[in-house]
């Protein structure tokens, strides 16, 4: 009897305190109840629409099962395909454009020019705006009654005109001129960080070696921040995909449904017109997108960190 209890004591004293073990299961115990939310609000709500958009759902959820009707319905709506055709010209203008002036911005500033920090706030403080705001500002100055035009006529030019958020063929320009303001500052400040990371050493050789500035940004500095542009590409498609409080506060869908995106037919289909089902099936759709955009994003960062893990 007397070696068991040696034994049991043994056994006691080698587990590590209560107390302890309650430290180390903090952290879990404090991540779970977003982990799970996370999963219901991300996994669940996506199975469940996905469902509801193969249903007879109408003001309500019913799950009568029709299969693609609500997609063929879909994608047979006029206003639906300029909505989607919306979506493509504006993210590939949006990004590209303000990418492009981002990096502008980040070569200007990268040159230690006097005030940076004061540059810098001026050209991050768009991105501290949201998306309404920005809208509402930038409908004032469309505004031929309040903004440019007025202020234009008013000092002679009285056949001046600029309305483009009235015009069917303009207003998605004036989107997208409105979008590249509001982010052009966050592109500024991720590819401004790349900038700054690389090796000088490496700008040094280049320079040793007679380059000039042009070409040692195209040949050294930008294709070693690589990768950088690829994240602010995929960030900024995910703004376009989900673009719909610009597009309310510029035009709301209009001029007629000349700016429509799939967002706000979204938003239509499923709290205006009560038909849920092919509102989930044109939301369905919208994150397909996101998923062309994400999938093969994600797979290629896990193919460079294998990549890196490999070479050590």
């Amino acid at each position: 009897m007397a070696t068991i209890v040696t034994d049991m004591s043994g056994v006691e004293a080698a587990r590590p305190p209560l107390r302890d073990r309650l430290a180390a299961a903090l952290p879990f115990l404090v991540l779970v109840p977003s982990l799970l939310a996370t999963f219901v609000y991300v996994f669940g709500f996506t199975i469940w629409t996905l469902y509801i958009s193969l249903s007879d759902s109408s003001q309500l959820p019913s799950y009568g099962f029709v299969g693609l009707e609500h997609y063929v319905s879909l994608w047979n709506n006029k206003r639906w395909n300029i909505a989607y055709t919306n979506l493509f010209l504006f993210s590939a203008f949006y990004v590209v454009l303000a990418m492009a002036v981002g990096l502008v911005l980040a070569i200007c500033i990268d040159q230690r020019v006097r005030g940076e920090a004061g540059w810098r706030t001026i050209f991050l403080y768009p991105l501290a705006v949201s998306f309404i705001v920005t809208g509402t500002v930038w409908s004032w100055l469309y505004s031929p009654n309040a903004g440019i035009e007025f202020f234009v006529r008013s000092l002679g030019w009285s056949d001046f005109t600029f309305r483009l958020t009235t015009n069917r063929t303009l207003a998605i320009y004036a989107i997208i001129a409105t979008g590249i303001w509001q982010s052009s500052g966050f592109a500024m400040a991720l590819l401004l960080a790349g900038l700054r990371s690389v090796d000088q050493d490496l700008v040094k050789a280049a320079q040793i070696d007679g380059a000039s500035a042009f070409r040692t940004y195209r040949k050294v500095i930008l294709p070693t921040i690589g990768p950088i542009f690829i994240a602010v590409a995929v960030v900024l498609l995910q703004f376009a995909i989900k673009t719909f409080d610009l597009v309310v506060a510029l035009t709301n869908g209009g001029p007629g449904i000349a700016t429509t995106f799939p967002a706000i037919y979204v938003f239509d289909l499923m709290f205006q017109r009560g038909q849920i089902a092919e509102g989930a099936a044109a939301a369905v759709m919208m994150l397909m997108a996101l998923s062309v955009v994400l999938v093969p994003y994600a797979l290629w960062v896990v193919w460079r960190r294998r990549g890196e893990a490999g070479r050590g």
